[in-house]
């Protein structure tokens, strides 16, 4: 996997949105804390445009990614949000050009579609990581996570250990070791990648899944569609991280649900690989950053990840 060159101060980053449309009144507290953090900022159409739900139609989605990456000006790409409408672009992409062209990529969430898809059409790392107009501009937003952001995109060359807050600690659901290709993101937008030519390569790899805002229901539905499409079998281990608001579709009756816990014990631990649970990682601050890509090794009894490639 080729490593995009580390952002350092001084560089330009494009700001785009292939998902949802970006709130007006979020823009420029958006462009200014990209600014504070010392890099210059190119904005383009899609942060200022709209389309029902979507940041403009898909061929101005389409056209902000591909002209971002074949930009020699733009050091590197962060998405101001997710929302909807990544997966719907991934056709029109020049995946020829922005494979010549790699930069440092950022966000989460719905931009799942496009880590996927740039990790195993171009060949490079991506970074799963918070955004501009939702974290970045949060009244909570913390130190864990700033530095986690920054030492990942200013930092990629670097082996280091992949660690939540201290008060925040791991948990084992599987022991043992695993080591692989740090793959995954968002489970809804994973599980949409099934039966298209861009479905998510599990294969030998660390799959990591996070979800927002999904009854119990439907988690139990999409990671038993990963089980049965093979994706979870063909893993070498498992990384889960946030499920935020991720709960029983009527709490006044949590008997006719089944718990999260529940669902990871009847579905992951029989396939007795090793799994970590509870990185703060996600819909959540503080959040960690994930280079999406790399090589990494999960000790699954210690609660350690380790970036070794």
């Amino acid at each position: 996997m080729i490593r995009p060159k580390a952002l350092t101060k001084g560089d330009t980053i494009g700001l785009i949105s292939a998902s949802g449309a970006t709130p007006p009144e979020k823009l420029y507290p958006a462009i200014d804390s990209i600014e504070k953090l010392g890099f210059n900022v190119i904005v383009g159409e899609t942060c200022r445009a709209r389309h029902g739900y979507l940041a403009g139609s898909d061929e101005l989605r389409a056209h902000d990614v591909n002209e971002m990456f074949r930009n020699p000006h733009v050091d590197g790409i962060f998405c101001i949000r997710g929302g909807y409408g990544a997966t719907k672009i991934l056709p029109r992409l020049d995946f020829e050009m922005i494979k010549e062209n790699p930069k440092v990529f950022a966000g989460y969430s719905d931009v799942t579609a496009l880590h996927i898809a740039f990790n195993q059409k171009c060949g490079f790392v991506t970074y799963h990581t918070p955004m501009p107009s939702t974290e970045f501009i949060a009244q909570n937003m913390d130190q864990f996570t700033w530095d986690s952001f920054m030492k990942q995109v200013m930092a990629t060359d670097n082996n280091c250990l992949l660690l939540n807050p201290p008060q925040q600690p791991m948990t084992t659901l599987v022991t043992g070791k695993a080591t692989g290709q740090l793959v995954g993101g968002n489970l809804t937008l994973i599980t949409a990648s099934l039966g298209t030519p861009y479905e998510i390569d599990t294969k030998g790899k660390i799959l990591f899944l996070e979800d927002i805002d999904e009854s119990e229901q439907r988690v139990d539905r999409m990671l038993t569609q990963l089980k049965l499409a093979g994706k979870l079998d063909e893993a070498q281990g498992l990384l889960l991280g946030a499920w935020t608001n991720c709960g029983p579709d009527n709490p006044k009756h949590p008997e006719r649900s089944l718990s999260l816990n529940t669902i990871f014990e009847e579905i992951l631990k029989p396939l007795k690989k090793p799994i970590l649970m509870d990185l703060t990682c996600g819909h959540c601050l503080p959040t960690m950053s994930l280079p999406l890509g790399r090589i990494i090794t999960v000790h699954a009894d210690t609660q350690k990840i380790k970036v070794i490639g």
